[in-house]
């Protein structure tokens, strides 16, 4: 079998336990205050941040390594808006002519939400996360990819909470079907769009619903 290089793990660095039971209550508490907010200032934001965040996101793990997704990060008002009339196209059917079903549309109506999205243009970025089904190599032939949702995912999860890291505000909108977006990005066929991600500042007077998140005994199970 043929040897690949390798590096020893310089960058870890342990911690006392009191140490990092401190760091993991505190990061707990942090994320437990991350809520999606649909009412967006329109205050810009540097580029670098979302650069960053878009960084941090691209180091999460991946089926062998192969980092099958591409981010797209649109501040240009033109562009949001003709991503906004695209989605709300989809949304009209998907509440307006019940494209979900009643049961769906029950699950959201505590939501609030509805076929209307301002927040496409109000909100100054939106990320939107591409998988790549395969990849291509430099000689334009296909790389076969392997766990590509699960990759995506993960990423994705980096992504949210690297927004909120930073102390900006973001809300997850994934209009069905979003093959719009690869013709208004111009991105490849073998890019499927996963998620829109908006991020920005709250707006003043933005109000979430009220909600409640599982207890640990509900979402974890022990077996020590």
């Amino acid at each position: 079998m043929k040897e690949h290089p390798r590096l020893p793990l310089a960058t870890y660095v342990e911690r006392p336990v009191a140490e990092m039971q401190a760091r993991a209550i505190k990061f707990a508490d942090r994320m437990q205050l991350r809520r999606t907010v649909r009412d967006f200032s329109n205050r810009p934001i540097p580029r670098d941040i979302i650069e960053n965040v878009i960084r941090a996101a691209g180091s999460a793990p991946s089926g062998a390594n192969q980092q099958p997704w591409h981010f797209v990060a649109v501040s240009n008002a033109d562009v949001k808006r003709e991503i906004r009339i695209a989605a709300e196209a989809e949304e009209r059917e998907f509440y307006l002519n019940r494209r979900a079903g009643d049961e769906w549309l029950g699950a959201l109506a505590h939501l609030g939400t509805d076929e209307h999205k301002p927040f496409l243009e109000t909100a100054p970025w939106l990320i939107v996360v591409f998988g790549q089904r395969y990849g291509i190599d430099e000689n334009g032939e296909r790389i076969k990819h392997y766990y590509t949702p699960e990759s995506v995912g993960i990423a994705m999860g980096m992504l949210i909470t690297a927004v909120h890291h930073a102390g900006l505000v973001s809300l997850t909108h994934t209009p069905a079907p979003m093959k719009f977006l690869n013709e208004i990005l111009k991105r490849p066929e073998h890019e499927a769009p996963y998620l829109i991600l908006v991020v920005g500042y709250p707006a003043e007077d933005a109000t979430v619903p009220v909600i409640s998140r599982k207890a640990m005994d509900v979402i974890s199970t022990f077996v020590d």
